[in-house]
């Protein structure tokens, strides 16, 4: 079998997209050998880094094409035009940005439909008409992957794709994340980012649907019981746009300012550290295709708070605190920080949660969704 895969996002790692295809390709190499894999690059960065061996990379000039009309480009023409040329026998698009019409049987990634759920995510002409077009594209693909359950059931029930198109691959945390594998450079991490000898973990993205304002209401429940800070992970976004509420001015609000520490952009060489230094991580978010960050925080040896959503009781089961509430998340905070026994059966409850998922899981899901879109594909012939 010949696989051609759409490498637009081989050059941003640390994107959700770009970690789901550096994760995948290397894998699949590895336990697929007789796979062979062509990685068609984009424009802008022909010569990738960090490529796994046998794999064959596939330039498409040296135009610059790293704008929005550039990736539109190359998403519905460069693309499928050469997986066509170099003979691949499946096309795969890891995310959801795949081509309207593809002479190659065509697989396409949707991580989830956020754009559709939530409006203010597709605010704007172009990202209105880009919407529409990646929804058009999915619904004429031969098959699509997505990472869950929940977003299979909304894909079915918003894209209008039949179940019998969809497979579900779940996705996993990085082996580097662990209890004790680098802790002794846990506290070079603290001495990095400035960290107390105590906090609270939150963050790793601050859009509406994370709703980190509620574990912000939730610490105005906990600084009663205890003086430990909230630390918030991750590069402030420009507060003016209306996909982020305004933190900074929603913490004046709760007159918290001096219990909440930024400590930006983190590293991912330093978030296992970070999430051991962590007394314990929240993680609010009502929608999301996966969640990954409280797998991590599991796997590190911390034990996690997340809101009771579809996807985390799917994902994380019981091996989260799961609350509905401020009030709620307030007392879960309080009970793991002064509740050892707690604390414990929590940790140890997430690092058995976090054996259910493995990237070589997810590359034997995935080469089970070509095999079956390949003899589909021979069979309409």
């Amino acid at each position: 079998m010949h696989v051609a895969i759409n490498a637009w996002f081989w050059d941003i790692p640390n994107s959700g997209s770009g970690q789901y295809l550096r994760h995948l390709v290397p894998m699949l190499r590895r336990i697929y050998p007789n796979l062979n894999i062509s990685l068609i690059m984009p424009p802008h960065n022909p010569k990738p880094d960090n490529t796994p061996d046998g794999v064959e990379i596939v330039p498409t000039g040296n135009r610059n094409q790293t704008g929005k009309f550039g990736k539109v480009w190359f998403e519905q023409r460069t693309f499928p035009k050469k997986a066509k040329e170099i003979g691949a026998d499946l096309a795969h698009v890891p995310y959801w940005g795949s081509p309207l019409t593809s002479d190659v049987p065509l697989v396409v990634s949707v991580l989830d439909v956020i754009p559709l759920i939530y409006p203010v995510y597709s605010m704007g002409v172009f990202n209105r008409l880009y919407v529409s077009l990646v929804s058009a594209s999915a619904r004429s693909a031969d098959h699509i992957i997505t990472i869950s359950q929940s977003s299979a059931y909304d894909i079915e029930k918003i894209l209008e794709i039949p179940y019998d198109n969809i497979s579900v691959t779940y996705l996993a945390q990085d082996d580097h994340f662990h209890p004790r594998m680098g802790a002794q450079y846990d506290e070079q991490i603290r001495e990095k980012y400035n960290l107390p000898d105590e906090f609270i973990l939150g963050g790793f993205g601050f859009d509406a649907r994370k709703q980190v304002n509620e574990l912000l209401l939730a610490y105005t429940y906990v600084r009663t019981g205890t003086t430990t800070p909230i630390v918030l992970a991750g590069k402030q976004p420009d507060w003016t746009n209306p996909v982020f509420p305004d933190l900074p001015e929603y913490i004046k609000r709760l007159d918290i300012e001096e219990d909440v520490i930024w400590i930006g952009y983190v590293d991912e060489a330093d978030k296992p550290a970070l999430y051991r230094l962590a007394d314990l991580f929240v993680f609010p978010s009502e929608y999301e295709g996966f969640g990954l960050t409280p797998l991590e925080a599991m796997a590190s040896g911390t034990p996690v708070v997340a809101w009771d959503s579809v996807i985390n009781d799917e994902i994380l089961e019981t091996a989260a605190y799961l609350v509905d509430s401020p009030r709620d998340m307030g007392a879960a905070i309080i009970a793991l920080l002064l509740q050892k026994p707690l604390r414990d059966n929590m940790i140890n409850e997430g690092l058995a949660q976090i054996t259910k998922y493995s990237w070589r899981k997810t590359a034997q899901a995935t080469y089970e969704a070509y095999l079956k879109t390949i003899k589909k594909a021979q069979a309409i012939r």
